[in-house]
């Protein structure tokens, strides 16, 4: 084994000036994690296949301005104050209605024009017992996208010496506000940019989903995933059922599952295998909700030159479930001062033989 280790380095200035940084962090086990300040990115992540060679397995870019791109589809980055959809960008709390920007059609989607995906974000590096890790911290203002209260959040990537990703989410308000934070990797366990996703073997812990309209609202319905493409209670090939999902407005899964667990304690939510390479991802949450997405419209350049088609990564973004504030029987994502919004996911990475 070898000692842990984290290193800082210039990664870039933002089109505002605003100077951005990148932390290597290498756990015990030479696992490797590379995150920037802008927008809490995770630009690599090293883990090894069966034969204990590593390989990047998350989709990202070479350059800031490639991840300053408005056309970036959120590679790596913290998504928020709300991750997933609002219908109309409008809620109300306590009976105040509040209107916030529109960057999805008629529709708001992972936080607005400038969510927490274009900020830049105050870095403190530590060595926890448990491995290195990297703090991220970020004070969303009273307004910030017409969301209201004065929201202070602190993201904590944790690269363990079990070889886990932990994701460690906090936040406090001054007043009533809404939130709902992810991470939005795209995980391809072959390594990013090598091929398709669709003969990964994928399972859930869920029983049931939200149904979605047109423009990917949820309807208020929570719907068995008994005889549908989403049912992945026992591992299958995400690629086995996914051409039953049509456009419009589907070209893939983009749908959020409703867990098993809904009492806001850490538990298994779901596992990916890649047989190829022997890689084997397990997902622990909090959360109540997951949205597995599949890259279903990606066609852009990635790192080291490589083509990022269609179906070349998938997202397992732990989440509340979109639309949330407008439907009473979803759960609450209502924050409120004195309260304090915490939230766990974790990625831990083994192999199969």
């Amino acid at each position: 084994m070898m000692d842990i280790y984290i290193e800082r380095s210039f990664y870039g200035i933002t089109e505002e000036g605003i100077p951005v940084d990148q932390y290597t962090l290498i756990n015990k086990n030479g696992l490797i994690i590379k995150i920037i300040t802008y927008g809490a990115t995770i630009t690599e992540l090293w883990v090894p296949d069966r034969n204990g060679v590593l390989g990047d397995i998350v989709l990202g870019f070479d350059t800031l301005c490639e991840y300053e791109n408005p056309n970036n589809p959120y590679l790596g980055c913290i998504v928020g104050r709300y991750a997933n959809r609002i219908a109309k960008g409008r809620f109300n709390i306590d009976g105040i209605s509040y209107q916030l920007a529109l960057n999805n059609g008629e529709n708001s989607l992972h936080g607005g024009i400038k969510g927490f995906h274009r900020k830049v974000f105050k870095a403190i590096p530590m060595k926890l017992p448990s491995g290195p890790a990297l703090r991220l911290k970020y004070l969303s203002h009273d307004g910030e996208e017409g969301y209201p209260g004065n929201l202070d959040i602190s993201v904590t990537y944790i690269l363990s010496n079990n070889n886990e990703l932990v994701i460690e989410y906090i936040a406090t308000t001054d007043k009533p506000t809404i939130i709902n934070l992810t991470n939005h990797s795209y995980f391809n366990l072959l390594g990013e940019g090598s091929y398709d996703i669709l003969d990964h073997e994928l399972a859930i812990l869920a029983d049931s989903y939200t149904p979605v309209d047109n423009n990917l609202i949820p309807t208020g319905e929570i719907v068995p995933v008994e005889n549908t493409p989403l049912d992945f209670r026992t591992p299958r090939k995400i690629g086995e059922r996914i051409k039953e999902l049509k456009y419009p407005p589907f070209n893939g899964y983009d749908h959020n599952f409703v867990l098993r667990n809904q009492k806001g304690e850490l538990s298994l939510c779901a596992t990916v295998y890649e047989p190829k390479s022997g890689r084997l991802m397990e997902v622990y949450t909090t959360q109540p909700g997951v949205q597995l997405y599949t890259g279903n419209w990606l066609n852009i350049k990635g790192k080291g030159g490589k083509y990022y088609r269609e179906h070349f990564g998938f997202c397992l973004e732990t989440q509340h479930y979109p639309d949330s504030p407008n439907h009473p029987n979803f759960p609450n994502v209502i924050l409120r001062p004195q309260e304090i919004y915490k939230e766990i996911t974790i990625y831990k990475f083994l192999t199969k033989i």
